[in-house]
């Protein structure tokens, strides 16, 4: 049976409080899952051409509600440093692992492939 959420994988992470909201690094583990040929999904990069008036207006959960969705549509997530910090991390983490999705760390300083699989 076709699953279209197979083999695809959401960054989770802190950004509230964070210089640019933490984006870099979001950033950098997106492309480089990338760059292994992966199919990524990163919250980053979900209002990056949203109107910067409009986006002020937004409130916390219009980011979450985008964010879960994108996470359900895959079937991985992978965590960056001081997920468990961060209550949208811890939120996301909580439904992946409730809906049986493969559990990552991502490890930059792993050379080869930076995902450490925790489940």
């Amino acid at each position: 049976m076709f699953n279209p959420r197979a083999n695809r994988y959401y960054v989770s992470g802190p950004m509230s409080g964070l210089p640019e909201f933490n984006y870099p690094v979001f950033n950098e583990c997106a492309a480089r899952l990338r760059s292994m040929g992966l199919a990524v999904e990163n919250p980053a990069e979900n209002f990056k051409d949203t109107d910067p008036e409009v986006l002020a207006k937004m409130q916390y959960r219009d980011f979450m509600a985008k964010a879960i969705v994108q996470m359900l549509g895959c079937d991985s997530i992978v965590l960056l440093p001081g997920w468990s910090k961060s209550p949208g991390a811890r939120t996301e983490m909580g439904l992946a692992f409730s809906c049986g999705h493969r559990i990552y760390y991502y490890r930059k300083d792993l050379k080869r492939n930076p995902l450490l699989e925790i489940q």
